[in-house]
């Protein structure tokens, strides 16, 4: 997918700030009995969990120069790997829901996730003939059931991409090692950003059409764009098993990336961090009914339109 980000004004990043309260109780009537532990749900957050896609071979589709591994559809991705010899090749894919998603494809296994849920899938591969031009190598209709809907904002893919030994991982594990909730992970993954890194101005002017991030590069640096922040915190808390969406769309006339997370019994939730060249302010409209103290929040999200989630 061929996308320019904006350098003048907000990163979006969407979060949640909600206040959800983890109680320890101890009995009034017995003074000596250990303090109440995290949950075993909790404690596993303090554990990365990475989800890679794997090329089992078990539901194949292709042609002498491209492979389409289907086999893990109801874990919500495909892989695609390109052995021809053309330079240029788009992978496309368009879902039940109409949208269709135009990625660059490699010489090597990548990850695509199928983000429109259930239903048919169009899966088509293109080769470059000369400028824009392309033709079609290869199509394929799927139908496709995923068994659970958070897979696809929990698997690494060719956006989000990280691996059981990327630097990202470790990190967002470290951050979430003091947490007892799922929003304080997400607190502490965005207090490190904030803290921690800042905004790749060259970059945004220079950056170029096809471009990926690359999460550890990123996080050694401590510098990006808003597609890399969006890419590094999706890495940290999908590691955590919070569902997380890197969104990409508009704020008005400007193209941006950010994050929204999913809370249980909240549901996918918005909180908009954004960055406008020179600070950054986490916005949560939840947060600042409920807090004595409120920080900065979201007076109008209209102007804010997801075109593409990956």
């Amino acid at each position: 997918m061929e996308r320019r980000f904006s350098t003048k004004i907000s990163l979006i990043l969407l979060i949640i700030s909600a206040c959800l309260t983890l109680c320890s109780c101890k009995s009034a009537a017995d003074d000596s009995q250990p303090e109440e532990q995290p949950t075993s749900e909790q404690s596993a957050k303090h554990t990365a969990v990475v989800l890679t896609g794997s090329a089992d071979g078990t539901v194949v589709y292709g042609n002498d120069s491209v492979t389409i591994d289907a086999s893990h559809t109801a874990n919500g991705y495909v892989m695609a790997d390109y052995t021809g010899s053309n330079s240029k090749v788009k992978f496309r894919i368009t879902g039940p829901d109409n949208v269709t998603y135009t990625y660059n494809l490699h010489n090597s296994y990548e990850t695509f996730p199928l983000t429109s849920g259930n239903g048919d899938y169009l899966l088509e591969v293109f080769e470059n003939i000369k400028g824009n031009r392309y033709s079609t190598l290869f199509s394929q209709n799927i139908q496709v059931s995923i068994e659970n809907s958070f897979d696809p904002f929990l698997y690494a893919n060719q956006y989000v991409n990280f691996s059981a030994d990327s630097e990202v991982v470790a990190k967002g594990e470290e951050l979430a090692s003091s947490a007892s909730t799922d929003v304080e992970i997400v607190e502490n993954v965005y207090d490190y950003i904030i803290t921690h890194f800042t905004y790749d101005y060259d970059k945004a002017d220079s950056v170029q059409s096809g471009y990926l991030p690359d999460v550890d590069e990123i996080y050694r640096s401590n510098t990006g764009i808003c597609f890399d922040y969006a890419a590094v915190m999706a890495a940290m808390l999908r590691t955590q098993q919070i569902p997380t969406r890197l969104e990409v769309g508009y704020m008005g006339d400007a193209y941006h990336a950010w994050i929204s997370t999913y809370i249980t019994n909240k549901g996918w939730v918005n909180g908009i961090i954004e960055f406008d060249g020179n600070d950054w302010k986490l916005m949560d409209p939840t947060f600042a009914s409920t807090s004595s103290s409120p920080k900065d929040f979201l007076t109008d999200n209209d102007k804010y339109i997801t075109k593409y989630v990956y």
